[in-house]
């Protein structure tokens, strides 16, 4: 049974006049919404299949069914293609591709570009020069790899600002885990090429490093320097004893193993990731399937979307073989700039970790399926308890924290019918009210979250509103909640209050209903169970904003009481010392090397900061 489109659109014509070039195309229904974005190596001939005699499953002729018109884009080569259409699938969600979720960024491992480098953990985006070595598939692997590196290489991982105002070595150098370059233990040369030496090693070319080692090790021997060639003959050792343990069929590989298991259209992807032979652990994908139940598909679509933003490795090990391999292969290659290649029939040690990767996959989805079942569960008995017409797909909830009065701060917190969605939390900063007026914060986070929404509605693009609004809180709060709703003109919200129980006590909480009745689920009640999981999420959340807030306006506060501190010399001190912290690591004489500070305000600021008499004697 071939698809069609509908009775306005000739896909068979319109594939005809197609280019043979590769590129991106993109189906659209008659409303105009985005049904799928694919990628092809020759646009022609993929268009054309979908509109051929070749049987469909079902999913695929029901989404040809509803194609109104088709966009396609020409690209120069494939890997242009497989990064524009993941580009694409990010940005516009089409309603039947299987999309990537993942609110975590990857961690990385940071070799910063200065002139002394430090070796540090790295997660968000890539703002702070240098050369970036992951992802990894968690933060134990992480810090394994920066332990590593400390014993090998000697390379800090202090903060700039502790760098620069160190006046004698800290313990990281007395255990032998850095150089000491704060104090100028080390000298520039042979500290850069430690430098230059890890970053060989997190490349993953310790082989070729231990040759250039043992190269170095017999120059220094001849010229008669046998303690840096016992030293160098140390770190050989090392290395070698290291990459012992960790070979994978006998060579230290750089491979990715994926395994892709399903229920239904629920999925999971597990990759068990190595590097120079290293196990670098796992992790866990649970895509959003969009009802694909074709586990060939869902695990082609992770691997062109997942590693058209990470650097891939040498080999991809697949538990199947999925569509436009080749393709995918070429891209991933011209993107690397080096050969990759994807394997699925495998045998010996790798066949052993496709059956690792295959079994902890069906473990972490049975654990999923039995949370999400938790959470449908919680789902249908809020929906009957607030007597919605079908569950709640988007639920928010806002909680006010402060320190009588100090840095008020409002969070919002997301939920969806999957749990948290981290992604879309927000903070607000409450100015302009009277210090404790509860009320008052609310409102004024109410009325900015919704206006925004309001902004930002359009015929195309309507603003987001959940359908359920928790508001942690009394009568009170949900009376200003109910206000500011009103005066936005903003109405189909469903409004709880969510007051605290008998004592504080977990399950003896009263909802406030929007018509005004109080009922008391009880804390066996699965509903309640959900309200209290986004109640507790928004509480930690804003009191760590609170907490950030507060420690920072306290901080700069001392700066602002010191007589003889103003703007101009507060920027520059916090300028010079990288921050407060820096500053307050920092000694009186360090403070005084600062342009406009002399010795007696120095002593002020240093005896300010750690709560010190502060000295009368002195002249300005």
């Amino acid at each position: 049974m071939s698809g069609s489109g509908t009775p306005d659109f000739d896909g068979k014509a319109y594939a005809a006049r197609l280019s043979t070039a590769p590129g991106v195309y993109r189906m659209y229904a008659a409303d105009d919404s985005l049904l799928y974005v694919g990628k092809a190596g020759a646009l022609r001939k993929r268009v054309g299949s979908y509109f051929s005699n070749t049987p469909k499953a079902p999913r695929t002729l029901a989404m040809l069914a509803q194609v109104a018109r088709m966009d396609v884009t020409v690209t120069r080569t494939e890997a242009e293609a497989l990064l524009l259409e993941n580009q694409l699938i990010k940005s516009l969600a089409p309603r039947y591709n299987v999309l990537l979720r993942d609110d975590k960024s990857y961690p990385y491992v940071l070799l910063t570009d200065q002139d002394w480098p430090r070796i540090a953990f790295h997660r968000g985006p890539r703002a702070v020069p240098g050369r970036y070595f992951g992802p990894y598939p968690g933060v134990t692997a992480v810090r394994e790899t920066l332990n590593l590196m400390q014993k090998l290489f000697k390379i800090r991982n202090c903060e700039d600002s502790v760098f620069r105002n160190r006046s004698r070595p800290c313990l990281q150098y007395q255990i032998g885990r850095c150089s000491a370059p704060c104090v100028d233990l080390v000298a520039a040369e042979e500290y850069a090429e430690s430098v230059r030496r890890a970053g060989l090693f997190l490349d993953g070319r310790s082989d070729e490093l231990t040759g250039e080692l043992s190269a170095a090790m017999e120059a220094a021997s001849a010229t008669l320097d046998f303690e840096q060639a016992a030293r160098l003959r140390d770190l050989i050792a090392a290395i070698r004893t290291l990459q012992a343990r960790q070979y994978v069929d006998g060579r230290a590989a750089d491979l990715d193993v994926l395994a892709c298991v399903m229920q239904g259209s629920t999925a999971c992807v597990l990759l068990l990731a190595f590097r120079d032979g290293r196990n670098l652990g796992t992790r866990t994908f649970f895509p959003k399937t969009n009802g694909e139940d074709s586990a060939e598909e869902v695990l082609g679509a992770f691997v062109s979307q997942y590693y058209a933003e990470q650097t891939p490795p040498a080999e991809i090990v697949l538990d199947r073989q999925i569509p436009d391999a080749a393709m995918i292969e070429n891209a991933l290659g011209v993107s690397a700039n080096r050969k990759v290649q994807l394997k699925w029939n495998v045998r010996s040690e790798r066949a052993g970790y496709l059956e690792l990767a295959r079994r902890n996959a069906e473990i972490a989805l049975a654990t999923e399926i039995s949370s999400r079942g938790a959470q449908t569960a919680r789902s249908e008995a809020l929906q009957q308890l607030l007597g919605l017409p079908e569950p709640a797909r988007r639920i928010e909830c806002f909680d006010i924290s402060h320190t009588m009065g100090e840095a008020t701060v409002a969070s919002c917190v997301v939920f969806d019918a999957s749990g948290p969605v981290r992604s879309q939390y927000r903070r607000f900063n409450i100015t302009g009210i009277e210090p404790g007026d509860d009320y008052a914060a609310m409102r004024q986070a109410i009325e900015r979250r919704f206006r925004r929404a309001l902004e930002d509605h359009s015929a195309e693009k309507p603003g987001v509103l959940p359908d359920v609004l928790l508001i942690d809180g009394g009568a009170g709060q949900l009376a200003q909640a109910r206000a500011a709703l009103a005066d936005l003109g903003v109405d189909g919200v469903v409004l709880v209050g969510v007051a605290k129980g008998e004592e504080r006590r977990a399950g003896h909480e009263t909802l406030i209903l929007d018509d005004g009745r109080e009922v008391r689920p009880g804390a066996a009640s699965p509903a309640l169970q959900l309200i209290q999981q986004v109640r507790d999420e928004a509480h930690r959340f804003a009191i760590t904003g609170h907490r950030g807030k507060r420690q920072k306006a306290r901080m700069t506060s001392k700066l602002e009481d010191i007589a003889g501190i103003g703007p101009r010399r507060r920027a520059s001190l916090l300028k010079h010392f990288g921050g407060l912290a820096g500053l307050k690591a920092a000694g009186a004489d360090e403070i005084a090397r600062v342009d406009g500070i002399n010795a007696a305000l120095a002593e002020r600021i240093y005896a300010n900061l750690h709560g010190l008499p502060t000295p009368t004697t002195g002249h300005e």
